[in-house]
């Protein structure tokens, strides 16, 4: 995603280099041709191609509208998939408490936690279409990383693998049947967040309307020269350009906008909210440590205290 504010002039052009390159040609052939042949002198008048040019800008302008809600859309949702995995690492380091010491519940959070954070990097790639394995062993164990390997949806996968460790940890009387119900509600959070991104990724924007849009565009640009050589000769060229190229970058902004999980500049930056998910949840599993390391440091003191009273 294009983060910055002054985006590269050379990006811009490049969008639309082939448009840019066809309608001026088109311009100069129109003012070559009126300019050379007397007879071949035709003028519309100018109110004609402001028309259309009034319709096409309200048809764009909703398109892009509807475009942007897509992408917002998308965004809104991996903003409540990092609140979430933040919630669900939180809910494991405070209820979670093994009978057999502090150490074999921090295994179980951390799995679980890492795993979650795997299930971010897995469903941002499962969207974008990409390879989904590659980085997950260093935060899955071998038997979840085996496992995975051999389903086709991975993200359900780990979904499921959490599933299993929070009935085991319910079994296990780690947590009560209050807490499992809370992790199990944040959970199912998680799987109809990947359903929505499913339906933006899986549905598509109408075809017709976008090429209705595209010809009725066509359309305009044809007639534009005729409207505005009467009155600027010559230099109706750069105007026609000019024109064209805002027309056709409204248009190619609202293209890349309604497919947020194509792996474009303009998609919704998923690699980056999963570095940061993974930073904040390595840091909360650092803080827990350090929190457990104080009351054993805490309840060594209040033993030796005891000893030589």
């Amino acid at each position: 995603m294009l983060l910055k504010e002054n985006i590269p002039l050379s990006y811009i052009a490049g969008k639309i280099r082939k448009e840019i390159i066809l309608v001026s040609a088109y311009a100069i052939l129109i003012a070559v041709v009126y300019n050379t042949f007397h007879f071949t002198r035709i003028s519309i008048p100018i109110a004609v191609p402001t028309i259309l040019g009034t319709v096409i800008s309200l048809l764009l302008a909703f398109k892009s509208n509807q475009a942007y809600d897509r992408w917002w859309e998308a965004r809104t949702i991996w903003g409540a998939i990092v609140n979430d995995t933040r919630s669900l690492t939180r809910q494991l380091l405070t209820f979670v408490d093994t009978p057999y010491g502090p150490a074999e519940g921090k295994a179980f959070c951390e799995n679980m936690a890492k795993r979650q954070v795997a299930w971010c990097y897995a469903l941002g790639r499962h969207l974008r279409r990409q390879d989904i394995l590659p980085g997950l062993e260093k935060l899955l164990s071998e038997e979840d990383y085996r496992y995975i390997k051999t389903c086709n949806n991975i993200p359900l996968a780990l979904l499921e693998l959490q599933g299993f460790d929070l009935r085991n940890a319910h079994k296990l009387e780690w947590i009560n049947t209050y807490q499992q119900v809370e992790i199990d509600k944040t959970l199912t959070r998680f799987s109809n967040h990947m359903g929505g991104c499913e339906r933006i990724k899986n549905t598509i924007f109408p075809a017709t309307y976008s090429v209705y849009i595209h010809f009725s565009l066509l359309l305009f640009i044809m007639l534009l020269p005729f409207g505005l050589i009467e009155f600027f000769g010559i230099v109706e060229v750069p105007l026609v350009i000019a024109i064209s190229c805002s027309f056709f970058l409204i248009e190619k902004m609202a293209i890349h906008l309604q497919d947020p999980f194509e792996n474009k500049p303009t998609d919704t930056p998923t690699t980056t909210i999963c570095n940061n998910i993974e930073r904040d949840v390595k840091q909360m599993l650092k803080e827990s440590h350090r929190q457990d390391e104080k009351q054993n440091s805490d309840l060594l003191i209040k033993t030796q205290l005891f000893y030589i009273l």
